[in-house]
């Protein structure tokens, strides 16, 4: 048997294409596949931005006619470029496991010293989402003392991007989807060992910020790949659809969705992050429409709905804590930082490595104290990856900085930089049913003296406290997930 697969001309394209075709091949012993790669609209015009394109689809569209014409069985899409609008006869019959959807600032580092003393940052982005997500965050969150944010339109390939960034003498940064460059820099084909090599000298001149899906959730379907195929080849749907990753598909789509009821289209100024977890489904959706609405909604959606309870009795209520130093010294041979609290930061401290943190208000302390944060795991706990050993120049070796208490992870040992002091005021359970735990620890100083605490509902966050709580009780069903307290409040107060 013999498929065709269709794509375009691009370095990423064609990666992406011989992506699905061996994919196939593993799953169809003898199978042959012959590849057709070809320019698009969006290749060929280089000089507009997307959104100032009257046409729909323009790295897409041109492959329309193939498919209808059955003179290709499939074409292999960066599925955040094909339009909103739903086609009767072309079918997304697949998707593989989604690469990383968040985008990333890419800035050159003999330009830092500049921008901290004009206090003046100009990108390269052509992203109208990106441009109203990101400004005020590039103000606070970048240790950069920033007054003023511009961006400048960018079009090409990504290494083509990279170049141009470097080459000027004006724009000191790029905003790129991470997907695009992950993919290049771990391609194994022979024809990308020099666009690989290519992207690891330009990495060796830039820094880089992983920009968080809270603040600035990502295109819609980007780092997912639809693979289209005509709706009437049903023999060519069925071969296809066995390659299927549920879970990306079902978060790009509704992504897509979430897009479309606000009109579609790269013109935007929307993003809409939609994340498959074990404990529910996020979903992030920031910008503002055509009609001027503002959108911010940060959800989770329970697979479990929890209980309600009168608003007297829901506890919440932050102990008074006392953050001790310690005078630990940080282990030598370690070059990625986990930092769970800006006081968890020693004194003094300055490093050029990777420094990641457990949420965003943390990054931005530890902005204010001058140190550069890589990126972040949003408050969603340690078992979110960071994903960024496919950006370092060598393997990375981490350490979390936290209390002496803070759980131990494989592969990521602590380093106790201050001790927990809580003062507990146990009288405040009196009549409680539902808790809501911002720390583990806190939780297991409270059920030493209340240990009736143990029949209780409970909530927290993603993440080590939630682990620690669901290893005290005997009915897990007993502890729920949230972003946030405010978040349980709504969720859970009688009405």
């Amino acid at each position: 048997m013999r498929l065709r697969i269709s794509a375009r001309k691009s370095d990423l394209a064609r990666l992406q294409a011989y992506m699905v075709g061996e994919a196939l091949e593993s799953q169809n012993p003898g199978l042959e596949i012959e590849y057709r790669f070809k320019e698009s609209l969006g290749d060929i015009n280089l000089t507009d931005p997307l959104w100032k394109i009257p046409q729909k689809g323009v790295f897409t569209e041109d492959f329309y006619g193939e498919l209808i014409r059955s003179e290709t069985d499939m074409v292999v899409h960066s599925w955040k470029d094909l339009p909103t609008e739903h086609k009767s006869d072309t079918v997304i019959a697949a998707t593989l496991p989604r690469a990383d959807q968040r985008d990333l600032l890419l800035i050159k580092k003999a330009h830092i010293a500049g921008i901290r003393e004009k206090k003046s940052l100009r990108v390269f982005s052509s992203s109208p989402r990106r441009e109203y997500n990101l400004k005020a965050f590039f103000k606070s969150h970048l240790p950069l003392n920033l007054e003023q944010v511009s961006f400048e339109s960018v079009r090409g390939n990504i290494p083509t991007r990279i170049r141009k960034l470097l080459e000027s003498t004006e724009v000191d940064g790029l905003i790129v989807a991470k997907a695009a460059l992950d993919r290049l820099l771990t391609a194994s084909q022979a024809e990308f060992s020099e666009v690989k090599a290519l992207l690891r000298s330009y990495l060796n001149q830039l820094d880089y910020v992983v920009l968080p899906l809270s603040v600035n959730p990502n295109a819609a379907a980007q780092g997912a790949l639809a693979i289209e195929v005509g709706a009437h080849r049903p023999e060519v749907l069925e071969i296809v659809k066995k390659l299927n990753h549920a879970a990306t598909f079902e978060c790009a789509q509704k992504e897509r969705d979430l897009l479309a009821g606000f009109g579609g289209g790269c013109h935007q100024k929307i993003g809409v992050a939609v994340l498959s977890r074990p404990y529910g489904q996020i979903t992030w959706l920031r910008g503002e429409t055509d009609q001027g609405r503002i959108l911010l909604e940060n959800t989770l959606s329970q697979k479990t709905p929890p209980p309600r309870f009168n608003a007297n009795q829901l506890w919440l209520e932050k102990p008074a804590t006392q953050r001790v130093p310690n005078n630990a010294s940080l282990p030598t041979g370690k070059n990625a930082y986990f930092v769970a609290r800006a006081e968890a930061w020693p004194e003094g401290f300055t490093t050029h490595e990777i420094v990641w943190t457990a949420g965003l208000k943390t990054w931005k302390k530890l902005a204010e104290k001058g140190i550069w944060v890589h990126g972040s795991s949003e408050s969603l706990g340690e078992q979110e990856e960071a994903r960024v050993e496919i950006l370092a120049s060598e393997p990375l070796a981490w350490v979390k900085l936290s209390h002496q208490e803070s759980a131990q992870e494989e592969g990521l040992p602590v380093v106790a930089t201050y001790q927990l002091d809580f003062k507990l005021d146990v009288s405040s359970f009196s009549g409680k049913e539902f808790f809501f735990w911002s720390s583990g620890s806190q939780f297991l100083e409270a059920v030493k003296t209340s240990p009736e605490l143990l029949t209780k509902y409970h909530a927290c966050g993603p993440g080590n406290t939630s682990k620690m709580i669901r290893s005290q009780l005997k009915d897990s069903n007993r502890l729920f997930i949230f972003l946030d307290a405010d978040d349980w409040r709504k969720q859970c107060t009688k009405e």
